[in-house]
């Protein structure tokens, strides 16, 4: 399996409708056109031999190579350095305006010789439809069509091609100053030859793009640039023309090499873009916040399922939530983890927690943005009539465990804050609703976290109702203003999590040992915990302790400063890459604890 980079060896790139990742060996072996979930193109990530891939690399040997992002943008930068010189590789997503109705979709990459004259090969070779099909190709004035059953890609190119077997191939010398370029339109282009200064102005308009939008960012602390990092790779899992915010751009990165726990992640989970939400707002990103609350309150709307609830768990970008679950076993899997999965059978789970980082988020945006309107409210009621119902019920809770519903003390907590946070809208705004009964239940769930949730012999808040089993979830409690940080419960909480759930300042989220989850195999430890759990210890006080554990996640993050979902054994970077909780979790508690340390 050494076809495959490390998860961790990838940058991404983006255009607010879909993303690629490009190695540090100048591969894009992940992308999927138009959009985040539609079937890829390029997926080598996922079946090195037949999933597709566009490489672009020296033919002499490199002694050492570098990736970087231009600043302030997400555009991607590999260099390579060989015995005949230095090369570099440009490679971006066109982004020249926001709400662009004419938006062209066009993966551009830019090769310079730096310095010497070096040997270069190019090779295209897509896959459309998950690998399962191969395209025909055909020339066209400036380059290559290829043309699936769904999809067309017009390739242009500053050299000439060759093709066969469906890729187009070159190879060419490059000497020191030279750059040639190459760009792959989604749909059928003009076809004419692309020119070196249309892909500058291509080049200097993606950097704008960029460099306006972060320039709207309110933080100026110690963390400027790790944070700043993080807030262009959410930006980059924005779909603009929704507002949805997609949990990650990759599907069937395994959480265990060879494991089983290989999910498709490229959907809006409910409680991810909340989350999302409120890391925007704290940087002053007001815009994504309006647009993400108005994909958010379509679906308040929707149908009432006793079951399930009016809201799912998770739904496509287009708010749909038919997102059925299958198998695709043509594929090898990462370094041969499979199944590999298309779809998430956890929208039809029954996850309560959602509704309390629903409402915390339009509570935030009611109170830092526009408001919230009459209909919208309307609906938060409906909404907040059926959880009062149904708040006593087990269900799979946060982490979307296949082993059978259970009481999550998670679960209650969100109850908790929905209701809680719907009381201070009202109060606030002199909204109509029935307080009073709101106000009993909401007591009601805070008794019974505190007797129910609380286990004196451990001195800690647990899992779920009647276990013995920590879970770092908790640690959210004083986050979300369930009780002070300095409440001793939750001291004695945090004591516990950090003995038994922590090694060096990585978070395991709970021991499947002692909560079996129904999945075969273990997992890493989830850097959105760590990050959790240096925000707990920035608001219990003890900022020593939270510094340090900060400073070293940010050593865990990759050589752009991205995270995918876990770090394993061995310092690996596991699972869907990059994820927004994670980073959404890094800006949250870099900026907590810079306003702590004054």
């Amino acid at each position: 399996m050494s076809d495959y980079l490390p998860i961790a060896e990838h940058g991404v790139i983006g255009d607010l409708r879909s993303a690629a990742l490009v190695g540090t060996d100048g591969t894009v072996d992940w992308f999927c056109p138009r959009r985040f979930d539609r079937p890829s193109v390029f997926a080598s990530l996922l079946d090195a031999g037949r999933g597709g891939h566009w490489r672009l690399h020296p033919t002499s040997e490199v002694s050492n190579r570098h990736q970087f992002y231009y600043p302030d943008s997400n555009i991607l930068i590999t260099r390579f350095l060989t015995e005949h010189g230095i090369v570099e590789v440009q490679d971006f997503l066109v982004l020249l305006r926001p709400h662009d109705d004419e938006h062209r979709q066009r993966l551009v990459r830019r090769v310079t010789s730096v310095r010497g004259t070096v040997g270069m090969r190019v090779e295209v070779a897509p896959r459309p439809d998950y690998a399962r099909e191969h395209p025909s190709v055909s020339g066209t004035a400036g380059g290559v069509r290829f043309e699936g059953s769904d999809v067309t890609l017009d390739l242009s190119s500053t050299v000439s091609l060759e093709t066969a077997d469906g890729a187009a191939t070159a190879a060419f010398d490059l000497a020191e100053g030279r750059t040639e370029v190459f760009v792959l339109e989604i749909g059928e282009g003009t076809g004419e030859l692309v020119e070196v200064e249309d892909a500058d102005a291509l080049f200097e308009g993606t950097v704008g793009f960029w460099q306006r939008w972060l320039s709207g960012s309110t933080y100026s602390g110690r963390w400027r640039e790790r944070v700043h990092r993080s807030a262009l790779t959410l930006k980059l899992l924005t779909h603009e023309p929704t507002g949805a915010v997609v949990a990650a751009p990759t599907m069937g990165l395994p959480e265990r090499i060879g494991g089983e726990r290989n999910w498709d992640y490229r959907y809006v989970w409910m409680r991810d873009a909340a989350f999302t939400l409120y890391a925007l707002l704290r940087l002053g990103f007001t815009e994504e916040a309006a647009a993400f609350i108005g994909w958010l309150t379509d679906r308040f709307s929707g149908g009432q399922d006793g079951e399930r609830g009016p809201l799912r768990v998770l739904y496509s970008i287009d708010g749909d939530d038919d997102v059925a679950e299958h198998e695709l076993d043509h594929l090898e899997g990462y370094r041969g983890s499979r199944p590999v999965r298309v779809g998430n059978a956890a929208a039809d789970q029954l996850q309560l927690d959602i509704y309390g980082e629903i409402i915390d988020s339009v509570y935030l945006y009611d109170k830092h943005g526009d408001g919230v309107s009459h209909d919208d409210w309307t609906n938060l009621v409906v909404i907040l009539d059926w959880l009062r119902e149904h708040w006593d019920r087990p269900d799979e809770g946060i982490w979307e465990t296949r082993a059978g519903r259970q009481h999550h003390v998670f679960s209650r907590l969100m109850c908790w804050v929905a209701i809680e946070r719907m009381i201070r809208m009202a109060r606030r705004r002199g909204l109509p609703g029935d307080v009073a009964a709101w106000t009993e239940t909401r007591d009601a769930i805070y008794h019974q976290i505190m007797e129910r949730g609380w286990n004196a012999e451990l001195g800690s808040f647990v899992q779920r109702y009647g276990a013995t089993t920590l879970d770092a979830s908790v640690l959210l409690m004083p986050m979300v203003k369930f009780c002070a940080p300095t409440e001793p419960r939750f001291l004695s909480t945090l004591d516990a999590i950090n003995r038994d759930l922590v090694v060096d300042t990585l978070v395991f989220r709970y021991d499947p040992e002692d909560s079996p989850d129904g999945l075969d195999g273990d997992e890493g430890t989830f850097s959105m915990c760590s990050f959790w759990n240096v925000e707990a210890m920035t608001r219990a006080g003890r900022l020593d302790h939270a510094r340090i554990a900060l400073e070293k996640m940010f050593s865990y993050g990759n050589h752009l400063g991205l995270y995918a979902e876990e770090i394993g054994l061995t310092g690996d970077q596991l699972g869907n890459f990059p994820q927004a909780f994670t980073h959404l979790s890094l800006i949250s508690s870099a900026i907590n604890l810079d306003r702590a340390l004054g």
